[in-house]
């Protein structure tokens, strides 16, 4: 009997929004910087999600689990939005009109995205947490 059949669904979902996080950190620390490794402006990148299902496991295994669907990383896509374009002369990445290319990275868009997929990740975390917990109750029946 598996008494943790939705710990494998939420896992997969914190490993998702972990990924989420660990983009937006990195499109935050970028959110400046005009020159990358390339030569080009930093550009914002996107976590795609895709839902996959959980099958059972082993032959002996219940049915019931094969029905259960989590959420994995499906890839991560940097965004072809243009950056804005500013005047600034005196900026070592400014072109032969003194205009430099930002890039494509609003703080405040970030923001939102990180406190979103930060929530996902509490609540995610709670589903486990609850879930290991009825788990412990069901054998406390048994004494």
């Amino acid at each position: 009997m598996d008494l943790l059949t939705g710990i494998t669904a939420t896992s997969g979902a914190l490993n998702a929004q972990r990924t989420r996080l660990d983009v937006i950190a990195q499109n935050i620390a970028n959110a400046r910087t005009t020159r990358g490794p390339d030569g080009q402006p930093y550009q914002r990148r996107i976590v795609s999600f895709e839902s996959e299902m959980i099958r059972a496991q082993g032959a002996g295994s219940s049915s019931n689990t094969s029905g259960l669907s989590s959420v994995r990383v499906s890839g991560i896509t940097n965004d072809t939005t243009p950056g804005q374009r500013i005047s600034d002369p005196g900026h070592p990445d400014a072109d032969a009109q003194g205009m430099v290319t930002l890039p494509n990275v609003n703080l405040a868009f970030e923001m939102v995205d990180l406190i979103t997929a930060s929530r996902s990740y509490e609540a995610n975390l709670t589903v486990a947490k609850n879930s290991r917990q009825m788990a412990m109750k069901t054998l406390e029946i048994g004494k």
